[in-house]
């Protein structure tokens, strides 16, 4: 998904840990957003809760999440977990969190419709510049 490349680029640029979390959960807002008219608000919440528990593994610092998953707003406290690491770290753990994620639903729905779902995700403006189409 184009979004990991962004988060991961912001790293590279120097990006604090601060603006990679909050790219971070803009992402996940715009998932949330494709997801719950076809899934409901429910079954989003139950996926993302299912990814912090097998991420937060690899990535310690999303255990402070998983406590408040149930939250009106998961993502914010997303925000501050991510907030307080180092900005590679907290670039890996939205990674594995969004590859987890993305991963289950795949296993729920399968590959392509999970794709599909979640392309609005990628095209999103605020994901990075737009691949150009080099076709003739």
């Amino acid at each position: 998904m184009r979004q990991q490349a962004t988060v991961a680029h912001l790293t590279t640029q120097g990006a604090n840990a601060s603006h990679i979390a909050d790219t971070a959960v803009s992402t996940w807002r715009r998932v949330d957003a494709a997801l719950t008219p076809i899934v409901g608000p429910r079954g989003v919440a139950a996926l993302f809760k299912r990814s912090l528990n097998l991420a937060r593994a690899a990535h310690p610092g999303l255990a402070a999440v998983d406590d408040q998953a149930n939250e009106p707003d998961a993502y914010a406290a997303l925000r501050g977990a991510l907030a307080q690491q180092t900005p590679a770290a907290a670039s890996a753990a939205h990674d594995a969190l969004l590859l987890t994620f993305r991963d289950l639903l795949g296993k729920l729905i399968g590959a392509p419709l999970t794709e599909r779902l979640l392309q609005p995700v990628s095209d999103s403006p605020s994901s990075g510049p737009a691949a150009q189409d080099t076709s003739p």
